[in-house]
């Protein structure tokens, strides 16, 4: 059962393959249908919807709103047609999540840990991409929930919950920072680093520190995985540079974590992000702030 207007079908396929005879041929209908329906949804517009070009049609900025509006239309009939299913059948509902590599270390697993033992109806579909992959997958509504890393605001997502995610230094209990309550990033460069891979915004923001300062870091291990991060951290052999999301609420046994004193880092912030405008399910709902609260926990 297809709960999208026709209009919006026809104007999501076209946008999808900037072509409108593509776009009759997937739908098994002919151009000119697709042809009328588009110029009757830009007149209701009041705007043109595509730029049209020899080789094909791309979408303006209205187009580009009409494209999202159709997104969560087409999302928010899906969901409705879902839970009107699982009333009437007790099924199992599935929430869909996309995580950032250091949130879904420990934090998303608490979070869905909750809801488990909360809900007998629910289970969970995680996929683990980068921050802005993630943020990207709800955008596109295949997923319905994201944990990421951001700077900022983020366009097209309703940002549930944000905390700022300052950077730690994870050292041995014998480490000769251990007992330090901060530590300044030229102390950090003084030592054999294990760090994120660039890309990630955290890495990003040291680069941009350690360059203003004009600290030469000897970086020994680089890696987009939390697990080898920790591993270094542990052996003793130098200190790794983590996200306060990224260690587990109780204390990891054998490390200390240790607040880096710099301004820059203050600008990443921990994120859970829906899709801007589309209706919440209760369950998607609960599992937010199940997960607000991780962010939240010591």
């Amino acid at each position: 059962m297809q709960l999208l207007p026709t209009s919006l079908i026809y104007f999501r396929e076209v946008a999808g393959t900037g072509s409108i005879t593509e776009a009759a041929e997937i739908l098994h209908v002919s151009p000119s249908a697709i042809s009328r329906q588009m110029s009757k949804l830009e007149s209701s517009a009041g705007a043109p919807l595509f730029v049209r070009h020899p080789r094909g049609m791309m979408l303006t900025e209205a187009g580009r709103l009409v494209l999202a509006h159709a997104r969560r239309s087409e999302l928010e009939g899906e969901s409705l047609l879902q839970e009107l299913r699982d009333t009437e059948s007790r099924r199992t509902s599935v929430i869909k999540v996309a995580s950032a590599e250091g949130l879904a270390h420990c934090r998303v697993p608490a979070a869905i840990a909750t809801m488990v033992a909360s809900y007998s109806d629910v289970v969970f579909n995680l996929v683990v991409v980068p921050s802005a992959e993630a943020t990207r997958q709800v955008i596109d509504g295949k997923a319905d929930i994201a944990a990421v890393f951001a700077l900022g605001p983020q366009r097209d997502v309703t940002v549930e919950f944000s905390l700022p995610a300052p950077a730690l230094a994870a050292v041995t209990r014998d480490h000769r920072l251990a007992a330090r309550d901060s530590v300044s990033l030229k102390e950090l460069c003084e030592e054999k680093l294990a760090l994120p891979g660039r890309g990630i915004t955290q890495r990003e923001l040291f680069d941009i520190a350690v360059q203003r300062e004009g600290l030469s870091p000897e970086i020994v291990l680089e890696t987009d995985q939390v697990g080898p991060i920790l591993a270094f951290a542990r052996s003793g052999a130098g200190v790794a540079l983590m996200s306060r999301f990224t260690v587990p609420a109780r204390e990891d046994a054998g490390l200390v974590f240790i607040p880096v004193d710099n301004t820059v880092f203050l600008q990443r912030e921990g994120q859970i992000q829906t899709m801007a405008g589309r209706r919440k399910s209760a369950l998607v709902t609960a599992f937010a702030s199940a997960l607000a609260d991780e962010l939240l926990a010591e």
